[in-house]
This record gives structure tokens, sequence and C-alpha cells, in this order.
């Protein structure tokens, strides 16, 4: 059937045209949803009017918001348009994203965004920014290498070589063939970790964390200061002879905006850096120092459980964080302000109720940060429960408020709760 395809191109030249004139009317369905798509301020949040036979009004409210970020796709980027995507806490995927701005319009209304955001005036030109992390070409080249996605796809490469040399000349097409999608598959893992973090930039903002990223595609995240809800360092076993970690975070609305590689991209605040600077940008998102925290290892008896990484189960909490690590081959370094728990629960199998151990989660937003303390003896594990959920309760009275540039609002003095306060006190 494919050799009489190629032989009679008919067919192939319907295909063509049916799958050009499915282009063209998508290009002019989104010319017209463009063109039908208004937006405005609406008191204290964004409203967004859409859609042109159903119409749509949407409205995102400035104490939400968790990012702002600035996409430039390769058609966007030769034309000069953006697109603009805000993440709000609770949002099962990006809210209400505008497709298309010009190149200024987007960066202006992200810097109005976030200054509304933070409280202040809404004319307030986008904030000076200072560089805290650049990964250069040649360290991003060797990250790559030296990745399992790599590593995989040149030994896919070797085997459907040496099948090609061994194999007889018929079965050569069926072998390559069946090859074609793993190999695929290596080549996208590839992609994924040089060409979408090409030219990666970390820097600092009063408006918070700023990243830019992209070879063809690039991306301008922003992160406001206190939307962090966890971070994950992680070094994966080639890295380690490098020195090398990444640095991955939990925001709220990413997790809901994308599942899988598609939700790292978007969580990845270091793609490949020294352990050094990872730990010290670390403490700067944070303000809080992980390796100053003294880790308690598990019992011995988690060996049954875990046999080769059951050493390196470990955890500790102090006044501001949780530190949970793990990973014998890959290395995990998992740290969650208290201020940012959800909730924390404790979960038991039948293989641990026989071992007598336990284990504790501390829940974020979903993510790639998940903070699991793992085999803990169960009295232990009631106790941190209590003492953490306690931890939290504390810890948000004193976390960064929602519109961080504005001073919070002192606390009431107990026993001025029923309106017999002193006339010259305020709470506002």
């Amino acid at each position: 059937m494919g050799q009489n395809a190629l032989r009679d191109p008919g067919p192939i030249g319907i295909y063509l045209v049916v799958g050009l004139g499915f282009a063209v009317l998508a290009t002019i369905a989104g010319a017209v949803s463009w063109w039908f798509t208004r937006y405005g301020f609406d008191g204290d949040a964004l409203r967004i009017d859409s859609g042109v036979l159903m119409r749509r009004s949407r409205r995102v409210r400035m104490d939400r918001l968790q990012a702002v970020d600035v996409n430039r796709p390769l058609v966007g980027r030769l034309l000069g348009v953006s697109e603009l995507r805000m993440e709000v806490a609770g949002g099962g995927r990006s809210e209400a994203p505008l497709r298309y701005l010009s190149g200024d319009d987007a960066v202006r209304l992200r810097a109005e965004l976030l200054a509304r955001a933070a409280g202040i005036d809404a004319d307030t030109p986008e904030a000076p920014e200072r560089t805290v992390h650049q990964v250069n070409l040649d360290r991003l080249a060797w990250s790559t290498v030296l990745s399992g996605g790599f590593v995989f796809g040149v030994l896919l490469l070797a085997a459907v070589l040496v099948a090609l040399v061994v194999a007889p000349g018929a079965a050569r097409i069926g072998i390559l063939t069946s090859m074609l999608p793993g190999l695929l598959a290596a080549g996208y893992v590839l992609w994924t970790q040089l060409g979408r973090n090409f030219g990666f930039i970390l820097a600092d903002s009063p408006d918070g964390f700023r990243i830019r990223k992209g070879l063809l595609d690039t991306q301008h995240q922003t992160v406001p200061p206190g939307r962090v809800q966890g971070v994950l360092i992680r070094q994966p076993l080639l890295w380690r002879l490098k020195g090398w970690a990444e640095v991955h975070v939990d925001v709220a609305g990413y997790a809901g905006s994308a599942s899988g590689e598609a939700a790292t991209r978007t969580s990845t605040l270091l793609p490949v850096a020294p352990l050094e600077d990872a730990q010290g940008i670390t403490r700067q998102v944070l303000h809080a120092d992980p390796s100053s925290v003294k880790l308690f290892p598990a019992p011995q008896r988690s060996r049954w459980l875990r046999p080769i990484q059951w050493s390196r189960l470990a955890y500790g909490t102090d006044e501001k964080i949780v530190v949970v690590r793990e990973g014998r081959f890959t290395r995990r370094l998992v740290v969650v302000p208290h201020a940012k728990t959800q909730s924390v629960r404790m979960t038991q199998g039948p293989i641990q109720r026989a071992l007598k151990l336990s284990s504790i989660h501390v829940d974020t937003t979903p993510g790639p940060v998940n903070a699991i303390i793992r085999h803990r003896p169960p009295d232990e594990a009631r106790r941190f429960v209590e003492e953490q959920a306690e931890r939290a309760r504390l810890a948000r009275r004193t976390d960064v408020p929602e519109q961080w540039m504005t001073r919070p609002a002192p606390d009431v003095v107990e026993g001025n709760t029923d309106g017999d306060a002193d006339p010259g006190a305020s709470n506002e």
C-alpha cells in the first residue's frame, strides 16, 4: 500500500490540500477570536471578555495572582506578538491567557498586574532586576549529555546499529520502524533540556524572581515574593561527578495549568547549577537555610522496605522549614516552609504495620515537590503531625502578605474582639 501511494501521488496531494485547508481555517478562527477579546481592570480584578457566538467574561483577582508569564512562540516572535499567562491560586489551568499582545503591551500589562498585586500604584514602572544566576551553553550541553535521556538514546542508537548490521536486508526496514518511536522520544527529551532552557537567566527584583529562557519559543516568568510553596534540589547520579544539581519549585496554579513534562518546565527554578549555587538560591527563595537543619535518620528496620536507600532517609525541622532527604542514586532534598503547609497526614500500609513504621505527608500545592517522611515509628509520626500543624498555624501569622509591598495589619489585642478596644487603637 505504501509503495502504491508513492507511485500514485494523487492521494498525497489531496491530504496536503485538506491539511492546508484546516490550517487556514484555524488561522481565521484564531484571528476572529483575537479580534473579539477585550480586557480591562474592574476594581481589584482584571476582566477579560472573549468569544464570538458565546460570550465569556472572566475576572482574575489580584490577591489570587501567583505568577505572570510572557511567552513568545517562534511564530509570535516573527510577528512581534506575545502571549500573557496568569497563574492563580486554586486555578485548574492558566487563567485567561491573553493571545496575542504586542511585545510592549505585554510587558506593560505584566508590570501593572504585579504592581496591583503588590498593593502599590498601578502606574509604577517595571522594577529593576539583579541577575542571580545564568546558565552558560557549555554547562547546559554537558548536563544534557550526562542526563538519563541522553544515555538511553545512545544505548538505543547502538542497539539499532548492531541490529542493522546483523539482520538480513529484508528485516532492516522493520527494525528501523520499531526503533523509531524510541529514538524520537530520546531526541525530544534532549531538546527539552537543551532547547527550552537555552539562555537561562534567573534574576531577582522587588516584584519577585524572573526567569528568561528558550531558543525558539522564549518564556519570561515572574514569580512574586511568597508564592513559592516548596523547593526540590535534585542531583542525578551522573551530575554528581560534576557537583551539579537542579532546582524545582511548587507554585500554586502551575500544576493545574500543565501536567507531566509541561508542569516540570514551568516549575524549574534552575535547570543546572553547582550544588553550592543551588543551595544559595534556595536560601534566598525561602529566607531559610536547609543545610543548618539537623536531620534525623530512619530506623534500621526501614531497610526491609528501602534496602538501598534506607540510610539516606532523613528529615528535620527548624522554626521556618521542614527538610526531607531521600534518594541513593538520584538524591533529593525537599524543603517546605511551615507557612505553606496545607495539610499533614500519617499513612501506614500493612507491611509498615508489621514493622511498626508509618509515613508522614506534608502536603502543599500539587507539583514536583513532594515532602514525604518515610518509615518512622508511629508514635514519632503522630507527634510530628500534631506539632507540624501547630507550626504551620503560627507561621501563617507572619508569612508574606498577599500584597507583599504593603504593611500587614497588626494583630488584634486579645480581649478586644467584641468592640471594646481602646478608641485610639486601630487595626487598619
